[in-house]
């Protein structure tokens, strides 16, 4: 053991610990697809709301799913929340007022 120690070519002191590069000294690094997804499954959900259109209501859904899916612990979340919950709301009332299966939209 000890003869392997000695026959090591690394350096000790030149071994450094990785440490990820922090988005407040560089904001490039900040991922913006969850602030589009979300933007997104609110002007979808508003969609599906006042034009009635069940497909808008439903990629709302899935838009707020992908939001909530890359978003960071640390990002708000009352604004992720209230998104997830008009978009189901959107679903959820555009089946109220015609609860007949989704037709295909071409």
């Amino acid at each position: 053991m000890s003869t392997n120690s000695m026959m090591d070519p690394r350096r000790q002191n030149k071994i450094l610990r990785y440490k990820p590069p922090s988005t407040e000294t560089n904001p490039t690094l900040e991922d913006p697809t969850p602030d589009y997804m979300n933007l997104l499954g609110m002007i979808f959900s508003m969609c599906g709301l006042m034009l009635k259109l069940k497909w808008c209501a439903w990629i709302a859904v899935y838009c707020s799913f992908i939001s909530f899916a890359n978003s960071r612990s640390s990002e708000d979340t009352k604004q992720m929340m209230s998104s997830f919950m008009l978009s189901i709301s959107a679903v959820v009332m555009s089946y109220l007022q015609n609860p007949q299966p989704m037709s295909p939209p071409w």
